[in-house]
């Protein structure tokens, strides 16, 4: 807990070191960033360790923490942002930039910094708190049967139900889901934050989800966080199809669908068993059918799943990066960020997710219900 404090504060006290000494003479402008660092660097780690505890007293105090942490991301970045402009005008003072306009630049930014700052997580909170908008995503798939053109498949993924998202939010999503009439529904894992005992009664609102061919789950990351065996029988319970390395076989029109999925990528850290494996998840699969569809958490496993002959791959886990720049660092760990891509003869698509992990903040990466159409190539 000390260390914790320790490094917060010293990530404020380099954006107070840096800002307020240089700001106009604004008396107010001074106060009002002061007490907000000051708040944010007590709040932030006092919220993180209440929610670690799981309290029960402690959800408004984990709702200021998080809070806190989307809005001082912004004002570190822009900080850091305005440092660096800095020094590019004083490499080039005398030169090419005045020295009067770099003494203009430094009194103006240390103002626009917080304010810019209060923008955009105000703008970032109203785009993770509202519902999600459809996304439609046309998917040409080589030799798709007649019968299958036009297939349609909705989306749903990363929703971290948990210390901010509730059943009321997903009640939206579902109505949205069960509106687009698609032929199928797939979740791709990382639903909740938090254990059954916990969380059940803001995940009920899963049992209305309704499609002809049904609603298909694959574990993400955060369900081994949170007791991914009791979180199986669970979303069972509620009507899903849980399809953890294995298949089934859908017919539509005439004509043959594989869905398929894979645990998480990581899942065999937290139980050998449940070894994410593409392969496996195809093997038997008819050789004739129209299309082989895997759903899989994490975009990586398509390099598993382009040899094992998918069709068509459906992930999230990255958010879309949730809030700018952080998007950027996605690529360190994962092939793709969002959207349709290709890799050999696999297509990938990656959701942005249709809640939010952490900060109630969405920045330069809207989340979205997709919808889904199979078109021919």
């Amino acid at each position: 807990m000390l260390r914790l404090f320790g490094f917060v504060f010293l990530l404020h006290a380099y954006v107070g070191w840096r800002l307020l000494p240089e700001m106009p003479s604004d008396a107010f402008a001074i106060a009002a960033t002061a007490l907000w660092l000051i708040g944010s660097s007590i709040v932030i780690p006092l919220g993180l360790f209440a929610r670690l505890k799981r309290r029960p007293v402690s959800e408004l105090l984990t709702w200021a923490a998080l809070l806190a942490i989307g809005s001082f991301s912004s004002l570190f970045v822009l900080t850091v942002a305005r440092d660096v402009g800095l020094l590019a005008g004083s490499a080039l003072s005398g030169s090419i930039v005045a020295a009067a306009s770099l003494d203009g630049f430094r009194s103006d930014s240390a103002l626009a910094v917080p304010i810019l700052a209060a923008l955009f997580t105000l703008v970032g909170f109203v785009n993770a708190r509202r519902r999600a908008r459809v996304r439609r995503v046309d998917v040409p798939i080589a030799g798709l049967p007649a019968s299958l053109h036009g297939f349609s498949i909705a989306q749903i993924s990363d929703i971290h139900i948990g210390a901010t998202i509730k059943r009321d939010y997903l009640d939206g999503i579902v109505d949205a889901v069960n509106d687009l009439g698609a032929d199928m529904i797939a979740v791709t894992g990382d639903l909740v934050d938090g254990s059954v005992a916990q969380l059940a009664p803001h995940t009920e609102p899963l049992s209305r989800l309704s499609a002809r061919h049904g609603a298909f789950f694959v574990t993400g990351n955060h369900e081994y966080y949170s007791g991914a065996h009791a979180w199986v029988s669970e979303v069972r319970r509620l009507g899903l199809a849980v399809l953890m390395n294995e298949h089934v076989v859908l017919q539509h029109e005439g004509a043959a669908v594989v869905v398929a999925g894979v645990t998480d990528y990581s899942a065999g850290h937290f139980d050998p068993a449940h070894r994410s494996d593409p392969a496996a998840a195809i093997a038997g699969a008819p050789n004739d059918a129209g299309v082989r569809l895997l759903l899989a958490h994490q975009p990586r496993s398509a390099f598993a799943a382009a040899p094992a002959g998918f069709d068509l791959q459906l992930s999230g886990h990255t958010h879309g990066g949730q809030i700018f720049p952080w998007m950027y660092l996605v690529r360190l760990q994962q092939p793709f960020t969002a959207g349709l891509h290709r890799l050999g003869k696999l297509w990938v698509y990656i959701s942005r997710g249709t809640g939010y992990w952490g900060p109630p903040k969405r920045l330069g990466a809207p989340s979205e219900i997709t919808y889904l159409r199979l078109v021919p190539a």
